[in-house]
């Protein structure tokens, strides 16, 4: 009776052991897994002072990323200094705009310190007005001239400014929703890190189009220009980032001579009206 006893004991001692390795061994290779999709993804420096710091040293690669905020928010802003921190680093870049003029958008900039006239003669910065005409034949053949900049240049990184102007474009809700996801799908097949930049706050919209591109989109940076007592200060939050272990916090910025500079140290106590 107690050989007996001692076999069976013995089998479940064996069966316990048995489950445990396989526990410990199912464990060691989901870590390693892990470890090996981390070493896997290749990050682009934005070039924005502290940003990088803030989304584990930048965007994924060929990542499509939207930018979103009101008037006076710093997006235009924020999205050329990306480009300019590609540039700085040999990089081809892109501006596309549905709304911007040249002489203008260049003017703007050159008082920020963003030569863009000098990258354009380098062949290092490609500005890009769009019209309704070139848009729809854009949708209808898959890429249009954009396409053709970006194989032809080897662009890398892109803004479109605005998609909330693209979106203008269309009349109807279900339009607008297609044209957004056929933009995202074209955007995806380009091989470039991209900036959208977007109007308004999606997030506080109800239409469909609204949620398709924060659904679509792989990262979303919310932008804020609030007023705090006698001035108006702005703020960045970074909503989601797909595959990224970015700040939670909301952080000011300031557009200095020298370009964006945004503040390390999250605010303590945000603007209640974020």
């Amino acid at each position: 009776m107690k050989k007996r006893l001692n076999k069976s004991s013995r089998k479940n001692k064996r069966a316990i052991i048995k489950h445990i390795r396989k526990k410990v061994i199912k464990k060691v290779i989901k870590k390693s897994k892990e470890k090996n999709q981390k070493k896997k993804i290749t990050r682009v420096q934005t070039g924005i002072k502290n940003l990088d710091e803030l989304i584990e040293g930048g965007f994924i690669k060929n990542s499509t990323n939207l930018l979103v905020g009101g008037s006076g928010t710093g997006k235009s802003t924020l999205s050329t200094e990306f480009l300019i921190g590609g540039i700085k680093r040999g990089e081809k870049c892109l501006y596309v705009t549905f709304e911007e003029k040249k002489d203008r958008f260049f003017t703007n900039m050159k008082r920020l310190g963003y030569d863009l006239e000098l990258y354009e003669k380098k062949g290092l910065f490609t500005f890009l007005e769009y019209t309704p005409a070139k848009v729809k034949t854009m949708l209808e053949e898959g890429g249009g001239e954009i396409e053709s900049v970006i194989i032809k240049k080897k662009v890398t990184r892109m803004v479109i400014d605005s998609i909330t102007s693209f979106e203008l474009l269309f009349k109807e809700e279900l339009e607008k929703r297609e044209a957004s996801l056929s933009l995202f799908n074209m955007i995806s097949k380009w091989n470039c890190t991209s900036f959208l930049t977007f109007e308004g706050k999606p997030l506080k919209e109800s239409n469909e189009t609204s949620r398709t591109l924060e659904f679509e989109a792989d990262s979303i940076i919310l932008l804020y220009y609030i007023r705090d007592k006698k001035s108006r200060k702005r703020y960045l939050e970074i909503l989601k980032m797909r595959g990224t272990d970015h700040s939670k916090d909301v952080h000011e910025f300031q557009i200095e001579k020298t370009g964006i500079v945004i503040k390390k140290a999250p605010e303590n106590k945000p603007p209640e009206n974020i």
